[in-house]
């Protein structure tokens, strides 16, 4: 799962932007502002992670689909579940499952009674990598956010939160 949010590095000034709302009244100049550039941190902070995590042979689809497996108490779920949950289609799920499961981090289990259903187990390798890589991730995430203190960082989850309540209307 490679995603690139948001590929402009040249962000506008505020003379551009107004600029911009003097042909568009509706132009709000710092909600554009403060929008592109939420747009622009979180495509750095998408390249960061899966450059972080290319050092350990994974992308986010696959590291996230063996975080959703370690969170479950039997290491396992099934690939319509996973699908939704790390939001992608059902085709792009058995893919990712597919390189997983040749490089030995999980392994499909097929019910006995009904072979047409099947869940994605954790093997125990897929632990091993995730013992190996979390702690460097988690290293590089205290790193990133260290800038902030705790008041800051909830404050940061309350704004994004009412961002978050904003998304239909863009929709």
């Amino acid at each position: 799962m490679y995603l690139i949010m948001l590929q402009l590095r040249d962000l506008p000034t505020p003379e551009v932007l107004e600029k911009f709302a003097e042909r568009y009244p509706d132009a709000d100049v710092t909600a554009i502002a403060s929008f592109l550039h939420l747009l622009r941190v979180a495509t750095d902070l998408s390249l960061a992670l899966d450059a972080c995590l290319s050092k350990h042979d994974l992308l986010q689809g696959r590291w996230w689909i063996l975080i959703l497996l370690m969170r479950e108490e039997q290491l396992c779920s099934t690939p319509s579940l996973l699908a939704e949950k790390v939001g992608v289609t059902r085709a792009t799920m058995t893919g990712l499952i597919d390189s997983l499961e040749q490089s030995g981090l999980v392994q499909r289990v097929f019910d006995k009674a009904d072979r047409r259903r099947v869940m994605i187990k954790l093997t125990e390798a897929g632990q091993a990598k995730l013992d190996v890589v979390m702690p460097d991730y988690y290293r590089r995430l205290r790193q990133c956010m260290q800038g902030l203190n705790e008041s800051s960082r909830a404050q940061l989850q309350n704004i994004l939160g009412l961002i978050h309540l904003g998304v239909p209307a863009l929709i």
